[in-house]
């Protein structure tokens, strides 16, 4: 593996798409179906330029049988994709794992309006590793840590941690002040997806979310939260803390979505993955990383 300061080109790595149930007969109408955003002569030009494969890297044909279940890759093609103007920093490198310090702004998978703007193609291109996949993900607007997977073969150990609860993730957070809280607070609710569709919202039932807040610094007329999500929902953190009263500052979903529009630099969402600790499950030893970054700078780019 080349150096972590060494730069090479490299495709972005192909989205996947296990082929949900359907009655389509050609792949090509179950992906036009499926992605309608995307028009169909833009899917038919993918196909014919081999961007359409099948688990093993094979081009797939337009007229291929749809296949329920059957694991398609493809890359996505983005005109005028933004530019996200921050440096992710590469804390840890071995043959299993990689850590790095992702920035506001930068989604951690090709997602929406982004491709080569991702944290996983600039790993890829960095590192030189086409093989490595995130074994959690973050929101866009959060900054932290993240975590990789450089090694198929024991890639599914370590994501035994996060479906299995071993992992401690820290985050902090700038958000209003709570004085009529008791600290730590737990607190508990079942989340589903809302209106629209990239929304969670709480609703009545069963608890399926957990988080501990604490307090960290309530010096000034904003408060420093400590945060520990003990499960992992979609959005759980930021619905939590807008649920109680405090919505993270910057947040433009919670409690109440803005009104679409530029990313604005000067602004992130002030929550901040911090730590990640665990016993490592191929030798047992403790780990531990830590965030080099710090929401008091209020900078995107802080290294």
């Amino acid at each position: 593996m080349p150096s972590p300061l060494t730069r090479t080109s490299a495709t972005p790595p192909p989205s996947r798409l296990q082929l949900p149930p359907g009655r389509w007969t050609t792949l090509l109408d179950g992906l036009c179906s499926r992605f309608p955003q995307v028009g169909r002569e833009q899917w038919q030009s993918r196909f014919r330029r081999g961007r359409v494969q099948d688990v093993r890297g094979q081009p797939l044909a337009a007229d291929s049988p749809y296949v329920v279940g059957a694991e398609v890759r493809y890359f996505r093609e983005v005109e005028q994709e933004p530019v996200i103007p921050f440096e992710a920093a590469v804390l840890h490198v071995d043959e299993h794992l990689v850590v790095v310090d992702k920035p506001h702004f930068l989604p951690v998978v090709p997602a929406g309006g982004y491709v080569d703007q991702t944290l996983l193609a600039r790993m890829v291109k960095h590192l030189g590793n086409p093989g490595l996949v995130p074994l959690h993900r973050i929101d866009r607007g959060t900054a932290g840590l993240v975590l990789f997977s450089a090694e198929p073969a024991t890639r599914d150990t370590y994501q035994a941690l996060f479906r299995e609860r071993r992992i401690v993730k820290r985050y902090e957070a700038i958000a209003p002040p709570l004085p009529e809280l008791a600290f730590p607070h737990v607190r508990r609710s079942r989340l589903e997806l809302g209106e629209p569709f990239f929304r969670m919202h709480e609703v009545d039932g069963e608890h399926n979310s957990e988080s501990r807040i604490d307090v960290l610094d309530r010096a000034g007329p904003l408060w420093r939260y400590a945060l520990e999500p003990v499960t992992g929902r979609k959005h759980q953190l930021r619905v939590h803390m807008a649920a109680l009263g405090a919505p993270i500052e910057g947040d433009r979903y919670y409690p109440s979505l803005c009104p679409q529009a530029p990313d604005d630099f000067l602004r992130p969402l002030q929550l901040l993955a911090s730590g990640l600790a665990f016993a490592d499950p191929l030798d047992g030893r403790p780990r531990s990383f830590e965030t080099r970054r710090a929401l008091s700078a209020v900078s995107a780019g802080a290294a």
